[in-house]
């Protein structure tokens, strides 16, 4: 194809494209674009403790079911490989190699599940402790704000957070 008959075409696309039209663009109103469109409101990332608890449990479980069932599989292979290269089978030296890297991803796999329940443990302990430190900061800046406003109670009304004035006779 020739350089210009290539400009032609990109013009001729050019001309027939709307001008409506918008790449990377999400709808404002109540339609959506594809499958990726973003929600219509915004909010905080919420992830709850209980969230955080069931992604470590079931990383411990994995874990727990890899060396129950997975790792059984490691001695036999050894065993039957040992046993083949006695025996002047090529295979024995295939079948260790095979049941070698076995054992490295096995042991890579676990250790990435102890790391995942592990951090999820941790993480849960720490924005506990993060959630009751913001939320103690929070009400006593609720009580001094109380003690300032004046727009609390109706207009005119003296700020209940006061009490009432004692009299001294």
């Amino acid at each position: 194809m020739a350089w210009e008959e290539w400009e032609q075409l990109k013009a001729q696309a050019a001309d027939r494209q709307s001008t409506h039209m918008r790449l990377n663009h999400v709808d404002g109103g109540g339609g959506t674009y594809g499958p990726y469109a973003l929600p219509q409101s915004y909010g905080d990332l919420k992830v709850g403790h209980d969230d955080l608890a069931k992604i470590g449990k079931a990383a411990h479980s994995l874990y727990n079911q890899l060396w129950d069932k997975a790792r059984v599989a490691v001695p036999s292979s050894d065993s039957a490989a040992g046993d083949l290269s006695e025996q002047g089978f090529a295979l024995g030296a295939g079948l260790q190699h095979v049941s070698d890297r076995w054992e490295e991803q096995l042991k890579s796999l676990m250790d990435a599940c102890a790391q995942i329940s592990n951090h999820m443990h941790t993480t849960t302990k720490l924005h506990a402790g993060d959630e009751d430190y913001v939320q103690r900061q929070m009400s006593s800046i609720d009580v001094l704000d109380a003690g300032f406003d004046e727009r609390v109670g109706k207009p005119g009304d003296k700020n209940p957070i006061y009490g009432e004035k004692s009299e001294k006779k």
